[in-house]
């Protein structure tokens, strides 16, 4: 179980310093979507409301560096969380 733990620890870490890192690396900048980036390459002409890539320029244009740690540390946890239920099933096999 400790190993579990710890490996979702380490998601809410990684996800939590990568993601101010990450978010103006692929194009969502605190004024928008830079262009010529990866965003602005998977932009489409109309955004759905709630959508990964409206979440991207929501938090790349809106949040400090402490809500991207914050926010990206919900994901890793997320991520980790979702990791570390499939390897206990896996192990059980």
């Amino acid at each position: 179980m400790a190993v579990y733990i710890a490996g979702v620890t380490g998601a809410v870490v990684v996800g939590a310093i990568t993601a101010p890192l990450v978010l103006p690396a692929i194009g969502f900048g605190s004024t928008g979507v830079i262009a010529g980036s990866i965003a602005a390459s998977m932009q489409g002409p109309a955004v759905a409301a709630g959508s990964w890539f409206a979440l991207g320029q929501s938090i790349g244009a809106t949040v400090t560096t402490i809500g991207a740690m914050k926010a990206g540390g919900a994901v890793g946890g997320a991520v980790g969380t979702v990791v570390a239920a499939t390897a206990r099933v896996l192990v059980k096999f």
